[in-house]
């Protein structure tokens, strides 16, 4: 509690250093000289209450029995958001949009069933751990789980480490060494970013598929191996088989399931576990005691596009729980591109005009295809539209045009 006339510092500066200090701390200012105009002032600044002198004792009690009141709805709050975190938990993935419950059904499916499996979604949306989820509910659970990254490796490197090599194959082979398809026979492979190979390497990986054969570099002998193959990519593989860059063969044998991971742009609703469940995970790993975000520093988050995904989340929060010395992560613990607001987004080349709001919304519209590469599902569900809404405006929108171009 604050008085607003003090010698030196007034109540409204002593406001703003409290809660540039701890955004969480509750003020409540009392003045002799109470006005409307003040009084709303104050509460924009982040005041708790806004109290004339002489202070009136039972409005003072009923502020601070509705503030206690609050303090203990939080921590209930609280208290169910860490079991639901835990009920939302699926073998190290947290999520509970839509998206995601059709994602943890897809693999609780195909899981138990010993096939290849595709999966297809942006950089850092979690690939990996849906293919880990994958192999520990298979039959092979118990067998290993070698993990390959195709695009940090050239072509020798890389056949070296899928298929193992013999001493003297080339400079450096120093020892026999078996490849991660020995290592793991029996148990599961993770290829990460499949489509960043050659054909020449997709040729021998359509070997190990369709042969389940493999050969060492630099030696003659053919080793039987029994694995499973999940992989992965960024790019649609279509597109790459179409433009010559990726076998068809090995597309269809790779893809006999095929589990499109979301963006996190598309499970907004997940964004609030995945900060309980970061800052659980970072404040075990760096000894802290921090409950949460301040409501700004929500705010900013819940308003960034997340061009990363949830890898770029978990830095975040991993970051300012590394920095922040307060119990609350404020707008000041986080990164200096999220403290300060978004630039207009547009393309290069791009100037604005004033344009029809038909136009506005059949530009956006097409805008949100794209980004979904032409699914019209989920198109429809990020532009919060029923399809059949949005098959109606695009067969509308193709007359239109359709008209335009007879004319």
């Amino acid at each position: 509690m604050s008085d607003i006339k003090m010698p030196g510092m007034d109540g409204l500066q002593f406001l703003e250093q409290a809660m540039h200090r701890d955004p969480g701390v509750y003020v409540i200012l009392m003045t002799g000289f109470y006005s409307l105009d003040s009084a709303v002032a104050a509460i924009k600044r982040g005041a708790y209450d806004y109290i004339p002198k002489p202070v009136d004792r039972l409005r003072l009690k009923k502020s601070l029995d509705e503030l206690a009141e609050s303090f203990n709805r939080r921590k209930r709050i609280r208290n169910l958001e860490h079991q639901l975190l835990t009920d939302l938990e699926f073998h190290g993935i947290v999520g509970r949009s839509p998206a995601m419950i059709e994602v943890f059904e897809m693999v609780r499916k195909v899981a138990r069933h010993y096939t290849n499996i595709l999966l297809v979604g942006a950089t850092g949306t979690g690939k990996e751990l849906i293919a880990k989820s994958i192999h520990k509910m298979s039959p092979v659970a118990q067998q290993r789980f070698a993990v390959c990254n195709c695009s940090a490796m050239v072509d020798t490197l890389l056949e070296s480490q899928l298929f193992g090599h013999m001493r003297g194959a080339f400079t450096g082979a120093t020892e026999t060494r078996p490849g991660l398809f020995e290592y793991a026979n029996g148990g599961a492979v993770f290829l990460d970013e499949v489509g960043e190979t050659s054909l020449a390497m997709q040729a021998k990986l359509l070997r190990v598929i369709q042969n389940r054969e493999i050969q060492r570099v630099g030696s003659p002998e053919v080793r039987r191996v029994d694995i499973r193959l999940i992989a992965a990519t960024n790019r649609d593989l279509r597109a790459e088989v179409l433009a010559g860059r990726f076998r068809e063969d090995l597309f269809y044998r790779l893809s006999t399931i095929q589990i499109r991971v979301p963006s996190l742009s598309e499970r907004l609703d997940d964004i609030p576990l995945l900060i309980q469940y970061f800052l659980k995970k970072y404040n075990e790993a760096y000894s802290k005691q921090i409950q949460g975000l301040t409501r700004r520093a929500q705010a900013v988050l819940l308003q960034h596009g997340w061009p990363d995904n949830v890898r770029e989340l978990e830095n975040v929060i991993s970051c300012a729980c590394l920095i922040s010395v307060n119990e609350f992560i404020d707008v000041d613990d986080l990164p200096e591109n999220l403290q300060k607001p978004a630039a207009p987004t547009g393309r290069p080349g791009d100037t604005w005009r004033p344009l029809p709001l038909n136009e506005v919304r059949r530009q956006h519209i097409r805008r949100v295809l794209e980004s979904c590469q032409g699914n019209r599902v989920r198109a429809a569900q990020l532009l919060g539209i029923g399809r059949t809404s949005l098959y109606r405006f695009l067969k509308r929108s193709e007359k239109q045009l359709a008209d335009t171009t007879t004319r």
